[in-house]
């Protein structure tokens, strides 16, 4: 009977150690890779349109000058032209006739057209050649003609253009309001 004990004592070791070891360890897992980050589409700055060239003379640059007033026992005047230099155009009080002259340079022997025009109206005025034989052409208006209060308040300028000469783009400054103011 003894040997019939040994057979499974034998195998008792054999048992305990199967029951004993423990499973293999599971790998270990890799780290989580992180997905890439997205990379952002790049910044389309569309190109600047160049400004259209624009054919309104509101968007012509201004004439080089500035105005100066003048004022005498028969006639008051505001001068546009550069400093130092010879007037380009003028416009003039001639106290007590009611009249008022606008007066632009580039003498002529015969009458020619001047075009003037402001943010809210334009006229065509007939200039005739200065009496003197001066460098000068000039128009008449009456003191209170409507055109004369559209070059006082256009929007910051006005254009007296004139046959065969540049067009002036001139500020209309305080001095313009005054000659006319001392018309009336």
């Amino acid at each position: 009977m003894i040997m019939r004990f040994q057979k499974p004592l034998l195998l008792f070791p054999l048992f305990s150690l199967a029951c004993c070891t423990s499973p293999a360890p599971a790998p270990t897992p890799a780290p989580p890779v992180a997905a890439p980050a997205p990379i952002p589409a790049p910044v389309v700055t569309p190109p600047v349109a160049a400004a259209p060239n624009s054919t309104d003379w509101m968007d012509a640059p201004l004439t080089a000058g500035d105005w100066s007033y003048a004022s005498g026992s028969s006639l008051t005047r505001a001068t546009f032209g550069p400093p130092g230099g010879n007037a380009l155009f003028g416009i003039e009080c001639l106290r007590g006739s009611g009249q008022m002259r606008l007066v632009r340079s580039g003498g002529s022997t015969q009458d020619i057209s001047i075009r003037v025009r402001t943010e809210s109206a334009e006229r065509l005025l007939t200039a005739q050649p200065d009496a003197g034989g001066g460098p000068f052409v000039a128009a008449f208006l009456n003191a209170r003609d409507p055109l004369l209060d559209a070059m006082a308040f256009s929007k910051g300028r006005f254009a007296i253009g004139a046959q065969g000469r540049d067009t002036l783009y001139v500020p209309a400054y305080p001095e313009v309001t005054r000659v006319i103011e001392d018309c009336r």
